[in-house]
């Protein structure tokens, strides 16, 4: 069975994907149709159904693994997916390999560089947290991806996504005169509660946990967890529960409060940053010399030009 980045024009297919996540809309005559962004392992690819029955709005859901009957066309010169039929697949008959995405670094070399990160920190409280949470998240913590679709979706994505932040920020402590142990166990620790908000193995979903509460209210609560195991009585716990509580930067985003601190606001703008930088490089990819992204929705929607070398 083919992969995405093998589709040709006027091609009839019969093929796996998982939906990234799909809308509802009405034509002019007042028909609905579902649009939906369809990947597998080698990237993703946008599909119309013109045609819809109640039982497709059960189907076309984000994170379910459909089986799509349909033709290849050509539009706005991006291929897409006229979608005649749809199902959904049983579990057992996932063809898992279809969507593990490996990372561009072996696990094992990241996993390295993590627990070298781990050591640096000399500050006790930030050590004994760290380590307190990392106990209890180490299971899912080097295998899971940083998110479902727009960056550092693969597998040890979230190891990944930490390690470039931590890379950065690195370089900024001394220009900005940051708490190195500060900063560096808030990165570490800003995206944990990703461990619990996805779950997969293979084909993450958000979890009941994740839809109801989100990775920022469940890392700051395992903070406070932890200092109250630790009986720990300074202000580091509270200052590092303030840089998740923060990371995404505006209320809009997500964050319950905005960066208040140094440290918060540098962790803020380097996951910003990464996040962004990446979804731009996924693009990037799929996209010749000379032309244009499609649109992308973390980049306010914007269509970026890849110039010709």
């Amino acid at each position: 069975m083919k992969l995405i980045n093998e589709l040709v024009e006027q091609e009839r297919i019969n093929m796996q994907f998982l939906v990234n996540n799909a809308a509802k809309g009405t034509n002019a005559m007042g028909s609905q149709y579902i649009t939906c962004e369809l990947r597998d392992s080698s990237g993703t690819i946008n599909g119309k159904k013109w045609e819809i029955s109640p039982e497709d709005e059960s189907i076309f859901v984000a994170g379910n693994v459909i089986n799509v009957v349909g033709e290849t066309l050509k539009y706005k010169e991006a291929l897409q997916i006229k979608i005649l039929k749809a199902d959904l697949v049983p579990p057992s008959e996932i063809e898992v390999s279809r969507f593990l995405k490996q990372p561009p670094v072996p696990k094992e070399e990241l996993m390295n560089r993590f627990y070298r990160y781990v050591e640096s920190i000399k500050n006790p409280d930030c050590k004994a947290i760290l380590d307190n949470i990392i106990d209890k998240v180490s299971p899912n913590l080097f295998d899971h991806p940083a998110a479902v679709s727009i960056h550092h979706d693969y597998l040890s994505g979230l190891l990944m996504h930490t390690l470039t932040m931590a890379d950065i920020a690195t370089t900024l402590v001394p220009i900005y005169d940051a708490d190195y142990d500060l900063l560096i166990t808030g990165i570490l620790l800003h995206d944990m509660g990703k461990t619990i908000e996805l779950e997969g193995p293979a084909i993450f979903k958000y979890s009941l946990e994740g839809k109801l509460i989100g990775h920022i209210s469940i890392l700051s609560a395992m903070i406070k967890e932890a200092a109250d195991e630790l009986k720990l009585t300074g202000e580091t716990p509270l200052l590092l529960q303030h840089m998740v509580l923060s990371h995404h930067g505006q209320h809009e985003f997500g964050s319950p409060v905005l960066p208040l601190t140094k440290e918060a606001m540098l962790l803020s703008l380097v996951d910003n940053l990464d996040c962004k930088m990446v979804a731009l490089n996924k693009a990037l990819e799929t996209t010749k010399e000379g032309e244009f992204t499609s649109k992308i929705f973390s980049l306010d929607n914007r269509m970026f030009y890849n110039p010709k070398k």
